[in-house]
């Protein structure tokens, strides 16, 4: 059975709510298109990639690439169950998807000194990665997505900027709003107000073998979850009631404060929003989408990965001179990487065994 949203403008950006402004005919020379159906116990959303919403100039200064069309096809189970501990993904993992088809996608390419575990942040890692305006940019393959709220659709699709907005599904099937949320969680007529994170900057100086100084939010690794530190767990979510789901469910917000995009999943994420792009490893200072014009050195890194710090392989990175040679790993950086691409092989081969269960074969 195939059902699509009530909500007309869900469906191919067609259509128009009473508060919803029009969508842009062309936004960077493509027609936005995204259609949301569900069909059994799944959601689907098909989309080009392309924002509902005119975006920042791109390339830019901080970002030198075009956005182009995308064919994206994400799922995830309409009644998705919470789990008590948080799931952290190891590897290129999208964290879901705004209703307008843009992809979530809290992590950068950029890491200190070739270290997979100091990636810097994009809103706090003082780096011009060429945000615009509705905290989006482009990966290489002209993939545009967002890091933090996309301020550009919210003001499309609310003419009331204070109130709780959908603004898309994770991964793992559980909606995401805006920053607002209600007073009273599970009272839907309590009034509302801008939920806050629970994470904060740590205390003292990074270890050795880190990014000299003190911590300052930089970095991820900066960053630490305090219970009780603010409104949302460490998913950035909490329970409780919603126009969408009166009845009460568990939901995530994008904050406007660290972590922005949630970093953990509550649920199980569907292997749909798995980054393997097919780009092949990059180098640059980054463990992502790199950005930065191709280079000749082969460089290191999973797939949709970084490499080591400067130029690398296919796709690029940034940083670095491009073009130059790959630099030269030390031995702990060689056995970090080891590491990760076992974790990852790992993973990968109970993923497949659990769908060889699922389809009885």
């Amino acid at each position: 059975m195939l059902k699509r949203l009530g909500v007309c403008w869900f469906v191919a950006l067609s259509c128009l709510a009473a508060d919803v402004a029009p969508v842009p005919e062309k936004v960077a020379g493509f027609k936005p298109k995204a259609v949301i159906e569900v069909r059994g116990d799944f959601r689907y959303i098909t989309a080009n990639g392309i924002p509902d919403h005119e975006p920042g100039v791109f390339p830019n200064p901080g970002n030198p690439n075009a956005i182009s069309e995308q064919k994206y096809e994400f799922k995830m189970p309409v009644h998705p169950k919470a789990n008590e501990a948080a799931k952290h993904v190891q590897g290129p993992n999208l964290f879901g998807v705004a209703l307008n088809g843009v992809p979530f996608d809290p992590g950068t390419a950029e890491m200190w000194n070739g270290n997979f575990q100091w990636k810097y942040e994009a809103l706090t890692g003082g780096l011009n990665l060429g945000l615009d305006s509705s905290n989006g940019h482009v990966q290489p393959g002209g993939k545009y997505h967002y890091h933090a709220l996309p301020t550009g659709m919210i003001d499309r699709i609310s003419v009331d900027k204070q109130k709780m907005v959908l603004v898309g599904y994770a991964a793992d099937g559980f909606p995401i709003y805006s920053q607002y949320g209600y007073t009273d969680p599970n009272d839907v007529k309590s009034g509302v107000r801008k939920m806050k994170g629970s994470y904060k900057v740590k205390d003292g100086e990074r270890p050795a073998g880190a990014p000299p100084g003190k911590y300052d939010g930089k970095f991820a690794a900066d960053w630490e979850y305090v219970k009780g530190q603010g409104d949302l767990d460490d998913c950035n979510g909490r329970m409780g009631a919603t126009l969408e789901y009166p009845e009460g469910t568990y939901h995530y917000y994008i904050t406007e404060d660290y972590p922005f995009i949630p970093r953990a999943f509550r649920g199980e994420p569907d292997a749909s929003f798995r980054k393997m792009d097919g780009r092949g490893p990059r180098g640059g200072p980054g463990g992502g989408p790199g950005f930065g014009p191709p280079s000749r050195g082969p460089g290191f890194g999973p797939p949709g990965g970084g490499g080591p710090g400067g130029p690398g392989g296919p796709g690029g990175g940034f940083g670095g001179e491009p073009g130059g040679p790959p630099l030269k790993l030390t031995r702990e950086q060689l056995l970090e990487r080891a590491k990760q691409f076992t974790d990852e092989a790992k993973r990968l081969t109970e993923e497949a065994e659990k769908l060889k269960t699922q389809d009885g074969k």
